[in-house]
Order: C-alpha cells, then structure tokens, then sequence
C-alpha cells in the first residue's frame, strides 16, 4: 500500500483531552500498555496505537473507509521518524510557539465547559497544569511533523487539469459523501481601551524596568508572574530567535534598537503594551524576553465597540457596503479579515466548511440557530489571550449533503490531489530517510509490514 496516503491519520488526533491517561490497568493490575515501536529516541506506546485507531474511526467521513489499525500504526511509525529525521536536519520548534499552540487548544476545550477549570478537574481528575502538560508533547510532535513535511515539499503545486484527472480517477462508487456545509463570515472589532487605562499599564511597566535596573527585581521573574503572553511567560519572557518581518513591527523596531543587555521603555502593539530586553543577536536573527501587559477595556470602551459594529452592520444590510469589503477594512481578526470575514476549512482552504470544523461551540450553536442571508447583531465574546472583543456574524449560504463532484467540492479536490502529488514525494523521501534513523518494531506489529518498500 501506498505509505503515506493515509499521513494525516496521526497528525491532528491525539490532541484532544483523553479520560483515559497512557498507563491502564487491567482487572488484575498487570499493566497492559507497552512500547511496540523505537524510532531513535521516540518511542511508540500501545495506548498511542489504539487512541489514534478510535479517533480515526469517529472522525472518518462518510462514504470514505476508515483506516486499518495497521495503517494507523504505520502512519504513527512514519511520523516519528519524521521526527527523528527533523532533529537530525536540525528542522525544529521553539517551546514558545509549542507552548503558544497548547494554550489556545487548551483554551478552545475548555470553552466547552463553560470556561468552568473546576469542572475539568471534576470530569478528568487533573489540573488545568495537568492537562496541558500532557498536550503540550502531542502538539511539539504535529508542529514538528508539518515542519518537516513542508520543507521536504516546499513549492510543489498542482495544475486544473491535474485536480480534475485526480477526480476522474476516482471510481464513481468510491467518491465520498459530504456532510451538510455552510459559507460563514465575521467582522471582529477588539474595542478601544481608553487613555487612562493605558497610561497605567504604561506606567506599571516603567515601574518593572526601575526595579530591574535597581536590583530590587528580577526581569525572568517578574516576567512569570505578570506577563500576559502564556507561551513566553513560563520562559521568563525568553521569546527564542527570530528573524525580520516575524514580529509586529513596532516590537522588532524597538528591538533591533537595542543594545545587548538593554532593557526598553514600554512599546505599545496591537497585542498590548510591552517591555523589551534584547538578549542576543546572531545570523541575522534576534533573541529577546519581554513583559507583556494587556489593557482591559472599560464597559463604556465595549459599548462604543458595540455601537459601531451595529452601524456597520446596517451599512451592510442596507447594500451600501459589501460584507467582504468591510471585513477586509475594518476587522480586526487577521485570520478571517483577508478572506472577506470567511471562515475556511483547514484541509482545503475552502469557503465551504461543516459546523463541526468550527472548534469554538459558541460558534457552532449560534450559526445553528440563524437563518441563511442574516446578519447578527453584535456579540460579545472572550479571547483568551486578548480579553472581551465583539463581533457581527454573517450566515451566506448553506449547502445540503451531497456526493462530492468537481464543481462544487473543487478546493477539497485540488487539496486532495495536492496531497497526493506530496505523498508521492515523500514516498521517495522515506526510502533514503529511514536508513538514516535506528526503527525497532515489537513482533506483535510485523504483520503489518510497516515501512517496507512497496
């Protein structure tokens, strides 16, 4: 069989908070979890095998088989020594961006439960800390993983003939079967913290510096207790290298003007207000920690925010402005605002997504309950790491299940050829890369006869 037409398998699974934890017992407290495969130094635990097997089944579509436990396996195997090959290649993550990563999947879990920490530790027995902590490895693994895999195909593309010979070498009796879709978009304003508030923060910071440089206070430690950014926070502040154009600008300015050891006066970015120490500067990349301080707008700031969203919203209805337009404009939300406001499907990029790829379950219900064609009035919501903003939601379109073809699913096609066309690359890449790693498998996996040449 082909190795990686199944690569994704393993990559996003395993993400999601597990009742079950690595090490079960049976009724007699034999403990039955053992490791069935070595890659180098990463090792491959029973438990990962059958997690990952279940969560494929629950999460295949409908109309597409879902993979063997074979297949799951393999693809597990492959992603470890995808791994193992990474660090060899020096192709790498820094724990802040990991760390970044886990807080907001950690985040979008516990919005399912109402926010509610307690509730988590009710229902999994385990801390907030806990759990993170056991995200955190899964999420180092699938960051690396999608690394590697982008620099092996880095600038492979796929032309419409291409997609459409993919389509058409699909049996018609083996084309899948898509749940029901909808076209979403949203307009996000972060409301405008007043002057007072700012100057405050400003001034705290200024504070911080004056100890640091007093000796009354530590930058590492302060940075632990009162920064606001999770992902460096842990690290004292310590942000790792980074290259230009990687960081809002105003950071990277103030940054760059630096002197090694210097620490900055408050510099305010769209994120909040930070203070900057410049640690190192090495192959034209920069090091630097930093406290960051984040404004809390006032009830009157988000009432304003509210009110002219509201506005807007009425331009819309009214046809003097198109939704797109005014997403592109005025949204604040980098992630949908270059998109008209759309919302798109990971997989294929595509306008068209089902409920379920929306993770945040406010979203889901609330689009759920609206008509298509409707605006909504303006809607409060938290962001974990940026406090309350406020948002407009527009339902464009809804499209019932269907058996895919190539007018209406094209993106979801040219996605799936484009990852054909990869696998096809990395299938090459696999013969040479795993004589370079040390791979021992448990016997009770040899008949599944992973990474054998084809």
């Amino acid at each position: 069989m082909n190795k990686l037409n199944r690569l994704t398998i393993a990559v996003l699974c395993g993400l999601g908070i597990q009742q079950a934890t690595a090490q079960e017992s049976n009724p007699t407290g034999q403990v039955i979890d053992k490791i069935v495969a070595k890659v180098d130094n990463n090792i491959l635990l029973e438990s990962d095998v059958q997690k990952t097997y279940l969560e494929a089944i629950s999460q295949s579509q409908q109309g597409i088989t879902p993979p063997t436990r074979c297949e799951v396996f393999e693809t597990l195997i492959i992603n470890k020594l995808m791994v193992a090959k990474a660090e060899i290649d020096s192709i790498m993550v820094s724990p802040a961006e990991v760390q970044l990563n886990t807080e907001n999947r950690f985040n979008m879990v516990l919005q399912q439960f109402g926010g509610d920490e307690n509730q988590l530790l009710e229902i999994y027995g385990k801390t907030a800390e806990q759990l993170k902590s056991e995200m955190y490895d899964a999420i180092e693994e699938q960051m690396i993983v999608e690394r590697m895999r982008a620099t092996i195909t880095d600038g492979v593309t796929v032309s419409p003939a291409e997609v459409r010979a993919f389509f058409e070498s699909i049996p018609t009796d083996s084309l899948p079967l898509f749940s029901k879709e909808v076209t979403v978009g949203q307009i996000i304003k972060k409301p405008e913290v007043n002057r007072q508030t700012k100057e405050e923060i400003y001034n705290q910071l200024l504070k911080f510096k004056a100890d640091i440089m007093s000796g009354e206070a530590d930058f590492a430690e302060l940075a632990k207790q009162y920064s606001e950014d999770p992902a460096s926070a842990i690290q004292g502040g310590d942000l790792g290298f980074f290259g230009r154009g990687q960081l809002a600008p105003e950071y990277e300015a103030t940054a760059l003007g630096l002197r090694q050891g210097e620490i900055s006066d408050p510099v305010e970015t769209q994120f909040g207000f930070h203070m900057i120490q410049l640690l190192e500067t090495r192959d034209g990349k920069f090091n630097t920690r930093h406290i960051l301080r984040v404004p809390k707008a006032t009830e009157e700031d988000i009432l304003k925010t509210e009110r002219y969203l509201d506005s807007l919203r009425t331009e819309i209805q009214a046809g003097t402005i198109e939704f797109a337009k005014a997403a592109k404009e005025y949204s604040d939300d980098r992630n949908t605002s270059d998109n008209g406001g759309f919302f798109t499907d990971p997989g294929s990029n595509s306008n068209r997504l089902t409920l379920r790829t929306l993770e945040d379950p406010v979203l889901y219900f609330m689009i759920d309950s609206m008509k298509v064609g409707t605006i909504t009035e303006p809607i409060r919501f938290e962001d974990p790491r940026e406090g309350t903003k406020v948002r407009i939601l527009y339902y464009q379109a809804s499209y019932p299940a269907h058996r895919a073809n190539l007018n209406d699913d094209y993106e979801k096609m040219k996605a799936a050829a484009l990852r054909k066309k990869e696998d096809e690359i990395l299938s090459k890449w696999f013969v040479t890369a795993k004589e370079d790693v040390f791979i021992d498998i448990d016997p009770t996996y040899d008949r599944c006869n992973a990474l054998q040449d084809d």
